[in-house]
């Protein structure tokens, strides 16, 4: 096994957001490396879902809950004394935050203040990971990517919450965090891909579905240019991050966690790419519905969590796109989708 999944062997870890899609894929990394995990999360937020394909309910502490909920979430941490937390939950889409913006700021910016104050009230937290997103940047459009002392100012509700989210944990450190003994970071990630991700308004998924159904895809907007990365890249990045920050308080920080310069496409050519993999005789057309501003040039700069960390990305995204084609059609021929997976985690780690 792998190194860093070695060292997470009996460690306690609380995941919340863990029945979403980023966080089903975590669970089962860390308990295949033998980790004692409790997931914190609303029920699964789509039909079908990861979580319940990924099989790992029965292999973990599932607790059923909303990070709005302060009682209940102190309660949980009074009983698991989590060693490590990873905060994972979130409302994620832009489109849905223009719909229900007071939901969206509720769960991503008091949900942090609540998983805050959670960690200051429970001294057995080692070690404390904040997952936000690129999109926290005051986006200027322009061709470079962002670092991570760049400001922070979010267009769309959702962007907004989270640079609301890093700047509550900034507060925490300096007020409370820094005089424990707890270590914290932010990870800003770009958008990530992979197997069994079903939700709405996002382009991969889209693909999947209509590729499925054998159906040409519909693509809103395929000029707009994005960081994309297999969902195990930022995944064995916050395991690394978390794992390095409990040894030693030197690695704390804020990291942008994208994939290289090379795997910055547009939309555009990621659809022709799912196309040709996935073969069939598979199409799109363009078909722009008019809808809220979204981004449209983003990208990072992670020159500090390379040079921090030595990390490169494994796979690009011909190989992210090509994993994520293997998952799915495992998955409509019924086959064992958990084997996939562990497969690819294998593949990945080794």
């Amino acid at each position: 096994m792998n190194k860093m999944l070695q060292w997470y062997k009996g460690k306690k870890i609380l995941v919340t957001g863990h029945t979403g899609f980023k966080g089903s894929w975590l669970c089962r990394i860390l308990v295949n490396a033998g980790a004692e995990v409790t997931g914190y999360s609303l029920e699964a937020p789509t039909d079908p879902n990861l979580f319940a394909l990924c099989e790992v309910e029965d292999k973990i502490n599932s607790i059923i809950g909303d990070v709005r909920d302060l009682e209940h979430m102190e309660e949980v941490f009074k009983k698991v004394q989590p060693e490590i937390v990873l905060h994972l939950a979130a409302q994620p889409i832009v489109r849905e935050s223009y719909k229900d913006p007071v939901y969206t700021y509720d769960t991503n910016v008091m949900g942090t203040v609540n998983i805050c104050e959670c960690v200051r009230l429970n001294t057995c937290v080692k070690s404390f990971l904040n997952v936000t997103t690129d999109k926290v940047y005051q986006n200027n459009e322009w061709a470079w990517g962002y670092r991570e002392n760049e400001p922070l100012d979010g267009f769309d509700p959702y962007s907004n919450s989270k640079s609301c989210s890093e700047l509550v944990t900034h507060s925490y450190i300096n007020s409370f965090f820094n005089n424990m003994e707890v270590n914290v970071s932010t990870a800003r990630a770009g958008n990530v891909i992979g197997g069994g991700d079903f939700a709405n308004d996002r382009i991969i998924p889209d693909c999947v579905r209509a590729a499925g159904a054998k159906k040409d895809i519909v693509v809103r907007n395929p000029f707009s240019t994005r960081p994309y990365q297999h969902v195990l890249e930022p995944l064995a990045m916050y395991l690394m991050i978390a794992e390095k920050q409990y040894e030693d308080a030197k690695y704390a920080g804020f990291y942008n966690v994208g994939p290289d310069d090379c795997d910055c496409v547009t939309t555009g050519q990621l659809v022709d790419l799912f196309c040709e993999k996935w073969g069939e005789g598979l199409k799109w057309v363009n078909q722009y519905d008019g809808g809220p501003h979204e981004a449209n040039f983003l990208k990072l700069d992670c020159s500090k969590i390379k040079s921090v960390f030595g990390w490169r990305p494994r796979w690009g995204v011909v190989e992210a796109i090509e994993k994520t084609i293997e998952w799915s059609k495992i998955y409509y021929a019924n086959g064992n989708i958990s084997a996939c997976m562990d497969k690819q985690i294998k593949e990945f780690f080794e």
